[in-house]
Formats: structure tokens, C-alpha cells, sequence
């Protein structure tokens, strides 16, 4: 049977879909390992992770806007808000004109273990990084930006309810 020979490309196609799979299991575990040394549920990380992007991107999330962001209902939502407001890794502010809009923020003694655990990892990132151009850095990020809007294609597609 003939077999055409794998293209550079389809090489390096492979590897980095490879390589990806790995850093997202990775991560997962890293993750993980947090979560458990802190007593957290996995889906607490993810609604801690959440608010802090929202909050870095300057656009704190509400209790509905995180729930729809990690796809939990309002009830299942409010029960991780308040686990993560105990443990000190959230806090509810009202900032708004409208008292009744809450917006969720990073809690500071939260922010204090996440730092001491991440911050390692941070080190060893910056360790890989250096070793990059500017150049390069840019286009890995203009990869990874395509590589992250597939993936949340993707998903959207497969948890949209099915007609018929």
C-alpha cells in the first residue's frame, strides 16, 4: 500500500497539535493541584480563573455573567460564589449607581495563595520566554489567538442545543 510521505508541514502540524494537548492536560493538573490543596472544586477554579480575566480586562463580571461564562445555572453559580467568598478567594462589591447590580472581584487573601503557588510557574515561563524574540513572541500570540477563537468556536457549536 503506498503511503505518501508526511510534508514539513504536516510534521509540524502533528507536533504542535500534539504539544498543545499536552500543555492543556498539563495545565489541567496544575490547575487541579491547586484546586485540591485549597479545598477548591474544579468548577470553583474555572469561576476564579473568570473573574480574574474579566477583572485584568477591566470588566468585572456579575454572579449571571459568570455563570453563563462557565456554563453553571444561577443557583449552582450563587452556591460557588458563596463557597469562593468563605474561603476568601472572591468578594462581592456593588460599584454601580444601581445597588443591586453586584460585580464579583479577586479576593486579596486569595490573590496571596494564588501568587505564592503561580508564582514559580510565572518564573519558569518568563525563563522560556526570554529565549524568544519579540518577533517570535508576536506570532505565537497571533497563533494562539486563532488557536483559542477555534476552540471557543468549537464550543459554542457542540453545547448550542440541537434543533429537532
Amino acid at each position: 500500500m503506498y503511503r505518501a510521505r508526511k510534508t514539513e508541514r504536516d510534521r509540524l502540524r502533528d507536533e504542535i497539535v500534539t504539544l498543545l494537548r499536552s500543555y492543556s492536560v498539563e495545565a489541567q493538573q496544575v490547575g487541579h493541584t491547586f484546586a485540591q490543596s485549597h479545598g477548591l472544586h474544579p468548577t470553583d477554579l474555572q469561576a476564579l480563573i473568570a473573574v480574574m480575566h474579566a477583572e485584568g480586562r477591566g470588566d468585572p463580571l456579575t454572579p449571571g455573567r459568570l455563570g453563563e461564562a462557565i456554563g453553571l445555572s444561577s443557583g449552582a453559580t450563587t452556591a460557588a460564589i458563596d463557597r469562593l467568598e468563605r474561603a476568601g478567594h472572591l468578594r462581592r462589591t456593588r460599584e454601580s449607581t444601581d445597588r443591586r447590580v453586584v460585580h464579583l472581584r479577586y479576593g486579596e487573601p486569595g490573590m496571596a495563595l494564588a501568587l505564592e503557588f503561580f508564582g514559580p510557574l510565572g518564573q519558569r515561563t518568563d525563563n522560556v520566554m526570554k529565549d524568544f524574540t519579540d518577533e517570535d513572541l508576536a506570532t505565537v500570540e497571533r497563533f494562539l489567538h486563532g488557536m483559542t477563537t477555534a476552540l471557543s468556536a468549537h464550543h459554542a457549536a457542540v453545547r448550542a442545543p440541537k434543533a429537532g
